[in-house]
This record gives structure tokens, sequence and C-alpha cells, in this order.
């Protein structure tokens, strides 16, 4: 008991010292409304790029931007159709397709954070990495890249990115 007194009364008098003051905020008004603002939910569903009802190709809030698992899907088709070719035209047309997204959301590739590759088979990997290497040239984006079965319309690659749009000052 009277260590714990004396401690209390040695931070009450380091407060008293060093000038410190707990007050409170005053200056939450038009911050808050304009975080609000910035925050807001925005659905990014750009003509062209293949989707599914069920799910949005991107949201946007704030300055970040998550786009689905995008696949490679030929442009326009309805219903959905993976391109033929492989893994390489596979993985063309998925960062294709990720690069309508992001410009309808005012981004490029170069505003990308995180991607992480699916793979259906992991022996695609080098293939797979050549294609993406042709688009990340230099600072490529975060990325981890793993296999499993089951892609979604019997795709080979899928690709789910984070990105940050560019700053409009």
């Amino acid at each position: 008991m009277r260590l714990r007194k004396g401690f209390t009364t040695l931070l009450a008098l380091g407060f008293l010292i060093s000038g410190c003051t707990i007050e409170p905020r005053t200056d939450r008004g038009s911050t808050q409304t304009q975080d609000q603002e910035r925050n807001r939910r925005q659905v990014i569903q750009p003509d062209g790029v293949a989707s599914l009802p069920i799910f949005s190709l991107a949201i946007r809030s704030g300055d970040l931007i998550f786009l689905s698992g995008q696949l490679g899907a030929v442009p326009g088709e309805n219903p959905p159709r993976i391109v033929e070719g492989g893994i390489e035209a596979e993985t063309r047309q998925t960062i294709e397709n990720i690069a309508a997204v992001l410009d309808a959301a005012g981004a490029t590739l170069q505003d990308l954070l995180k991607c992480t590759v699916f793979l259906a088979d992991i022996e695609d990997y080098a293939a797979m990495n050549a294609v993406y290497a042709e688009y990340f040239k230099s600072d490529p984006p975060a990325r981890a890249a793993l296999a499993g079965s089951g892609l979604a319309l019997g795709a080979l690659v899928e690709l789910d990115c984070i990105a940050v749009a560019p700053s409009s000052g």
C-alpha cells in the first residue's frame, strides 16, 4: 500500500514538474465530418470487366482500394469465361482486368500495395511470375503466392489486391 501511494505521488509530481496537463479535445467538429466523408464505402464496378453478381469487383474506403479476387476472364463475356492459352494468357488477362478496375477507381498498377496470388498448380509459379514481372519491372507490390485446388470458373490463377489511391493534391 505504501509503495502504491509513493508511486502515485511520484507520478503526480512528474506531471506537475513537466507542465503536462490533460485537457479535453475541442477540434472534432469539421474534421470528423471530413473523415466520415473520406472513409465512406464506394463500390467500384466498371463496365466490361467480367464479374459475378454476388460480389463487388472493388471497394474504395478512404484512400484504400480493396479488389476482389480477379481472374483471367474475357472482358464483356456473360456468363464469365476464362481466356484460352494457359497460365501465361490467364495471368496477362488477370492483370489487365486489375488495371481496368483500378482505372475506374482512379488508380493504376503502380498504386498496388499488396497482391496475393492463388494458383491452381504450384508448377505454374515460374510461368505466372514471368508474366507478372512484365507488369512490375521496378518497385513491385508486396506479394504472397500459394497454390490450392478449385479456383472459380476453373481458373489457373487468381489475384487479390489492395491499392492506395493517388493523392489528389
